[in-house]
């Protein structure tokens, strides 16, 4: 149940560790240095919303909106983005850590994810068409029956991605990456 509306505003240096954040809408907000870690963050709708140098590690965000969310430079560990909903979620990362977060099921087509660590993320059975990883490390996520049509992987890294598992058609790789799509041969390169 949604409480109050947030318009236009900053919050800067806000810990909401550990409890809950008021309820409401927040629209075009912006949150810096921010701590939600641990903190529940459900039933809240975030649109057009930036969060720079936030902490989101184990955050609860079940039945959250996450509307055109930007998440700049921020520590998302072991985030479960799964709880989100699903109408018109989109965003936009960058700079940040999301290790062991999981988008399993989750339709997020066109999601850029540039210069973040991704390791062991979940992204099985989700729809990632369109996405971009660039530059980011990718060392054992998962992609298992997840739709990677015309994502771009030129310069990401460490990624491990079954050919047989995976829709792929038209995916970007660097010739370098290609050693990611052979990994479960056992194949030796030169």
């Amino acid at each position: 149940m949604v409480d109050e509306s947030h318009e236009n505003r900053t919050y800067t240096r806000i810990d909401y560790s550990e409890k809950k954040m008021p309820a409401g809408i927040y629209d075009n907000c912006v949150f810096v240095n921010c701590n939600f870690s641990k903190s529940d963050l459900s039933y809240i709708d975030f649109v057009d919303c930036t969060f720079k140098d936030c902490d989101f590690s184990m955050v609860k965000f079940n039945d959250t909106a996450l509307k055109n969310a930007t998440f700049a430079a921020c520590k998302m560990l072991g985030v479960d983005f799964t709880k989100c909903r699903d109408f018109l979620l989109s965003f936009y990362f960058e700079k940040c850590t999301l290790d062991y977060s999981s988008f399993q099921n989750k339709k997020i087509k066109k999601t850029i994810f540039k210069e973040c660590s991704l390791k062991e993320v979940d992204f099985s059975a989700a729809d990632l068409s369109a996405s971009d990883f660039l530059n980011c490390d990718l060392s054992r996520a998962v992609f298992r029956n997840t739709i990677l049509e015309k994502v771009d992987f030129r310069s990401a890294r460490r990624y491990s991605i079954d050919l047989e598992k995976n829709r792929i058609q038209k995916a970007k790789f660097s010739s370098a990456g290609i050693i990611g799509l052979l990994d479960k041969y056992k194949i030796i390169i030169e």
